[in-house]
C-alpha cells in the first residue's frame, strides 16, 4: 500500500524535496531582493545556510542510497555538493578573501559548468525513467546555474533569470509535496502524477546488478575537479587561486563519501579508485591554497606522481575483468600522473590541465553511460564480462565469483567490503611522498604534505575504521596507528613546524610510537609472515623518524627504509587485489611464524560455512552425524549442539561448559512430527500446547519420561535435564529445523562457558570454546539478543503452568495460547490421537479455569504449597536460565 510507504523512506524522501526546496526559496530571495553592489543576505550568511543545506540534502541522498538506489538519490547528492561549493565561496566573499565580483566570478564559473552539464544528464535520464518531477527539478537548477553563469557576466540579466528558475524549483517542489501529502492523508487513494516517486529497483533486481549506484555520484566529482583543473587551459579563469579551492575540496569530501558508501556496496575496486581520487582533490586544492600563501607555486617531487601512475594502472588492469569501460576511463589518471610527474609545477602547467579536460570529456560520457544504462533495458555495450570469458577459457586463471561471499570476512560479519587494498596503496603512497628532500626551500612549497597526510593520514584512518568494522582487530589496528603516526610526521616535517622542535620531545613521542608497533609486530607473528614484514619495516621507519629528530641519521637510511616499506605495502596491495579476482592462483602471505592452539579462528580445525547454503548445512549434519559438536544459529542466540543418537558426542558437548551441571541441556526438535512415535506417552493437554505454540521460541520444561530413551541417548540422557524434567523446544528457525531434521532430535547448550554472556555472532563461537567445536554454521549476528521464553509444564496435567525465564516472547501471549488449548478442550475439541485414552475425570480436571485475575491463569486454583509464575521466576531452579533453552 502507498500509505505505508511513509515511513523511513518517505522521511528521508520528505526531507530531500524539502531541503531542495528551502534552497531554492533562499537563493530565489537573494536574486530577486539584491541589487548590483548590495546584496540581500549577507554572503557569510547566506554561505552558512546554504550549508546547513547541503547537509539535509547529503543525509537524504546516502540514506536513499543505502536503501534502495534511485535517480532521486544522485539529484540530491549532486545538488547537495553544488549548494556546499557555493557555499563556502560566499563565506570566502563574507570574510574578504575573496574582494572583487571579478575574483568571484572566476571562483564561481568552473563549478557552475560542471553542474550545469551533470545536472542536464541527470535530467535526460530522469526523462527516460519517466519521473517528470526531478527532471523539471534538475533542468530547472540545472538552468538556473547556466543563467548564473550569465549573471556573473550581467547581472541584471543573469539575476532575474535564475530567480525565475528557482521560483520553477519551489512550485514543483509544492507541488510534490503536496500531493505526497494528500497520498499519505487519503491512504493512497489520491496520489497526483508524478508524486509517487518509485526507484528502479524493480528493473535493477531483474537486470542481476549489485547496488553500486553510487559509483554516479564520484563521477559527477571527478567532472567537477576535472572543469575547475581546465578551465585555466581554455581561459575561462585566469589561473588557479583560493577561489577554486572550495569546489576541490568538496569534490574530495564527496569521494571519500563515495568511498565509503562503495564499501558498502561490497565494491572494493570502485571503493579504491575514488579513494585514490579523493587524495587527488585534496592536492589540487593545497596546491592553489599554498600558491596565494606563500606566493610561489608548490613543486611536485617525481617519485610520488610516478608511483601513483603505477597503482592506478594495476587497479585499471584488474578493473577491466569487470567493464573495459572502466579500465579505460581509469588509464586517463594513469596520464594524470604522469603529466604530473612530467612536469614539476604540475596543476598549474598546460600538460596537466590538458589531460584534465581529456578527464572532463571522458567523465562526462562515463556519467551519461552509467545513468543512461541503469535507467534503460537497451544497454549501451561497455565490455562487461570480455576480459573474465577470455580468462576463463585460458584454463591458467580461476575468477573468484563475485557475490557477497567473496567480501565476507572468516568467522566474521560485515556490512563493509575489505578495505586493505586501499590501505596497502595509500601506504605505497605515503612511503614514497617522504622520500623527497625539502632542506633547500620552504617545506610548504613542496607537495609532500597532502600526500603523507591525505594518503598516509586520513585514507588509513578510513581502512582501519572499515577493518574494525570487519572484525580483523590486529589489521585496523596497524591502519589507525600508521595513520595517526603519518598525519602527525607529515605536518611536523613537512608542514614547516620541525624545524624549532627537534630534540627530546619529537624523540619521546616517536620511541611511544615504537612501542606501540613492537606490540604490533608481535601479533603479526600469529598472523602471517608478510604482515610481520610489513609491520618490522614501518618500525625501521620509525627509528629513522628518531634518528631524524636527534640529529643522527645517517645519509641515505631513511629513503632506504622507506622504499622498502614502499615495497612491501605494493606486494600487499597487489596481492590483496589479485586474490579477491582469482581464485587460482594466489599470491602467498604465508603462514603465521607462531601457532597457538585455539588462535586463529579455527582455520584449520574447524570448518566454518555460510548458514544460508544447503550444501553447508548437510555438511554441518555429517559432522554431527560422525559424533562431531557445532556451533548454530537460532531464532535468539547461538547455541552449541549434538545429535542425540550419539551418546559420545552429547556427553562431549556437556562437558565444554564450564561448571556444567548446573547448566543441564536441552532437547529441540525440528517439527512435533518427531515426537510421534511417543506420542502415547505425553499428556494430552501438553501435545496440544505444543502444537499451538510452537515453532517459536518457547521452551518448555515437561516431566521425564521413558519415551526420551527413543531417541539413543542411552546414558547420556543424563545430561539432558534434572532427574525430575526436561526442557524441549522446536525453534522458529530455518536453519536450525532444517539440520535437524536431517540429524533428528539434538542435544542443545549456550555456545558459551557458563557465566559469560551470550553469543550473539559466529565468530564469537570458536573464540570462547575454541579446538573444542567441530563446525559452525556462520549467519552473521543473532536476529535476537534475547534468550527463549521457558515454560514450566511439569504441573500440566493439573492444568498448571508457570514460568522460569520470560524472554523473547511475552507471559500474556503464552497464557493467550494455553488458555484457548483449555476452551478447546472444554469444548470437546480433543486431539483424536488421545480420545481414547482420555478419561472423565481427566477432561473435567482440564477444564476447570482459575481466577482471571491469577498470575499464572491456571485451570484451577493453585495449592497452598505451589509457587505462582512469578514465584518461579524469582525463586525457580538456576537449572533452567540457559541461554540456549
Amino acid at each position: 500500500m502507498a500509505a505505508a510507504q511513509s515511513d523511513p523512506q518517505s522521511l528521508h524522501l520528505s526531507v530531500g524535496v524539502l531541503g531542495i526546496s528551502a534552497g531554492s526559496l533562499l537563493l530565489l530571495v537573494q536574486d530577486y531582493g539584491s541589487s548590483p553592489g548590495k546584496h540581500l543576505i549577507p554572503s557569510t550568511a547566506l554561505g552558512i545556510e546554504l550549508l546547513i543545506i547541503a547537509a539535509l540534502l547529503a543525509y537524504a541522498g546516502v540514506r536513499r542510497i543505502l536503501s534502495q538506489s534511485s535517480l532521486y538519490a544522485y539529484l540530491c547528492l549532486t545538488v547537495s555538493a553544488l549548494w556546499c561549493g557555493s557555499g563556502l565561496i560566499h563565506i570566502l566573499l563574507g570574510e574578504n578573501i575573496i574582494t572583487t565580483e571579478h575574483e568571484l566570478r572566476n571562483a564561481m564559473v568552473p563549478g557552475l559548468a560542471a553542474f550545469t552539464l551533470a545536472l542536464l544528464v541527470i535530467c535526460l535520464v530522469a526523462v527516460l525513467q519517466r519521473e517528470i518531477v526531478l527532471s523539471f527539478i534538475a533542468l530547472s537548477i540545472c538552468l538556473a546555474c547556466a543563467h548564473q553563469i550569465a549573471g556573473l557576466a550581467n547581472l541584471r540579466f543573469g539575476q532575474s533569470a535564475t530567480a525565475a528558475c528557482y521560483l520553477l524549483v519551489c512550485f514543483v517542489t509544492a507541488y510534490f509535496g503536496s500531493g505526497r501529502l494528500l497520498s499519505y492523508i487519503t491512504h493512497g487513494k489520491i496520489q497526483p502524477p508524478g508524486t509517487h516517486l518509485q526507484s528502479k529497483i524493480s528493473l535493477k533486481a531483474a537486470q542481476g546488478q549489485e547496488a553500486d549506484d553510487v559509483v554516479a555520484v564520484g563521477l559527477v566529482m571527478n567532472l567537477l575537479s576535472a572543469c575547475v583543473l581546465a578551465c585555466p587551459l581554455l581561459g575561462v579563469v585566469p589561473q588557479l587561486f583560493s577561489g577554486l579551492v572550495p569546489w576541490l575540496w568538496t569534490a574530495g569530501v564527496f569521494q571519500l563519501g563515495v568511498c565509503v558508501l562503495s564499501y558498502r556496496a561490497l565494491d572494493t575496486l570502485a571503493a579504491t579508485f575514488y579513494g585514490f581520487t579523493a587524495i587527488l582533490k585534496f592536492s589540487e586544492g593545497y596546491s592553489a591554497l599554498v600558491r596565494d600563501l606563500t606566493n610561489q607555486e608548490p613543486y611536485s617531487p617525481v617519485p610520488f606522481p610516478t608511483v601513483f601512475s603505477v597503482l592506478f594502472f594495476v587497479l585499471a588492469l584488474f578493473s577491466c575483468h569487470r567493464s573495459l569501460l572502466d579500465g579505460l576511463y581509469q588509464l586517463f589518471f594513469v596520464a594524470y600522473c604522469i603529466a604530473i610527474a612530467a612536469q614539476p609545477r604540475g596543476f598549474f602547467q598546460g600538460g596537466t590541465q590538458g589531460v584534465q579536460a581529456a578527464i572532463f570529456v571522458a567523465t562526462a560520457l562515463m556519467l551519461l553511460v552509467t545513468l543512461y544504462n541503469k535507467a534503460s533495458s537497451k544497454k549501451i555495450p561497455t565490455g562487461d564480462g570480455l576480459l573474465k570469458n577470455f580468462l576463463s577459457r585460458s584454463g591458467k586463471f580461476m575468477l573468484r565469483t563475485q557475490d557477497k561471499d567473496l567480501h565476507a570476512p572468516y568467522l566474521g560479519y560485515s556490512k563493509y567490503a575489505d578495505a586493505e587494498v586501499l590501505g596497502h596503496g595509500c601506504s605505497v603512497l605515503a612511503a614514497f611522498a617522504i622520500t623527497a628532500s625539502t632542506t633547500s626551500q620552504d617545506p610548504l612549497a613542496v607537495l609532500i604534505l597532502p600526500w603523507a597526510v591525505v594518503s598516509g593520514g586520513l585514507l588509513q584512518l578510513l581502512c582501519g575504521s572499515v577493518a574494525f568494522a570487519r572484525g580483523k582487530t590486529l589489521e585496523s589496528t596497524a591502519f589507525i596507528l600508521y595513520g595517526v603516526m603519518w598525519t602527525v610526521w607529515g605536518l611536523t616535517r613537512f608542514g614547516g613546524l620541525y624545524g624549532d622542535v627537534r630534540g627530546f620531545h619529537v624523540a619521546v613521542g616517536i620511541i611511544s610510537f615504537m612501542l606501540f608497533n613492537v606490540l604490533v609486530t608481535a601479533g603479526a607473528l600469529f598472523l602471517n609472515k608478510a604482515w610481520f614484514v610489513y609491520a618490522l619495516s614501518f618500525e625501521l621507519i620509525l627509528i629513522s623518524f628518531l634518528l631524524d629528530a636527534v640529529g643522527a641519521l645517517p645519509y641515505g637510511y631513511d629513503i632506504g627504509v622507506t622504499i622498502i616499506f614502499g615495497l612491501v605495502s605494493f606486494y600487499f596491495f597487489l596481492a590483496n587485489l589479485f586474490n579477491c579476482t582469482f581464485e587460482t592462483p594466489q599470491l602467498p602471505f604465508g603462514d603465521p611464524l607462531i601457532k597457538l592452539s585455539g588462535f586463529g579462528g579455527g582455520r584449520d580445525s574447524c570448518p566454518h560455512l555460510p548458514a544460508r547454503k544447503a550444501t553447508s548445512v548437510q555438511q554441518i549434519a555429517e559432522i554431527m552425524k560422525n559424533g562431531g559438536i557445532c556451533g548454530m544459529p537460532t531464532d535468539t542466540v547461538y547455541v552449541l549442539v549434538a545429535a542425540c543418537n550419539r551418546p559420545e558426542a552429547v556427553e562431549k558437548a556437556y562437558k565444554v561448559k564450564k561448571q556444567a551441571q548446573e547448566r543441564p541441556m536441552s532437547l529441540w526438535i525440528s517439527s512435533i512430527r518427531q515426537l510421534q512415535p511417543v506420542r502415547q506417552q505425553i499428556n494430552p493437554l501438553l501435545w496440544d500446547f505444543m502444537e499451538a505454540a510452537w515453532p517459536s521460541s518457547i521452551s518448555m520444561v515437561i516431566p521425564r519420561a521413558p519415551w526420551m530413551e527413543f531417541f539413543g541417548l542411552a546414558d547420556s540422557s543424563k545430561y539432558i535435564g534434572t532427574p525430575q524434567s526436561i526442557a524441549i523446544r522446536n525453534p522458529d528457525c530455518t536453519v536450525a529445523t532444517h539440520l535437524i531434521s536431517l540429524v533428528g532430535p539434538i542435544a542443545v547448550t549456550s555456545a558459551n562457558p557458563t557465566g559469560e554472556a551470550d553469543t550473539t555472532h559466529h565468530n564469537q563461537v570458536y573464540a570462547k570454546l575454541g579446538d573444542k567445536v567441530d563446525g559452525v554454521l556462520c549467519d552473521g549476528p543473532s536476529p535476537e539478543n534475547i534468550a527463549s521464553t521457558v515454560v514450566d509444564c511439569t504441573k500440566i496435567d493439573n492444568g498448571q503452568i508457570g514460568f522460569f525465564r520470560v524472554g523473547l516472547i511475552p507471559k500474556s501471549k503464552v497464557l493467550q495460547i494455553f488458555e484457548e488449548i483449555q476452551r478447546k478442550q472444554q469444548h470437546g475439541h480433543v486431539n483424536s490421537g488421545f480420545e481414547g485414552d482420555i478419561t472423565a475425570l481427566e477432561i473435567e480436571s482440564t477444564t476447570q479455569l482459575t481466577d482471571p485475575e491469577t498470575d499464572s491463569d491456571l485451570s484451577r486454583p493453585t495449592s497452598t504449597g505451589s509457587l505462582d509464575s512469578l514465584d518461579l521466576i524469582r525463586h525457580g531452579s538456576e537449572e533452567y536460565e540457559d541461554e540456549s533453552l
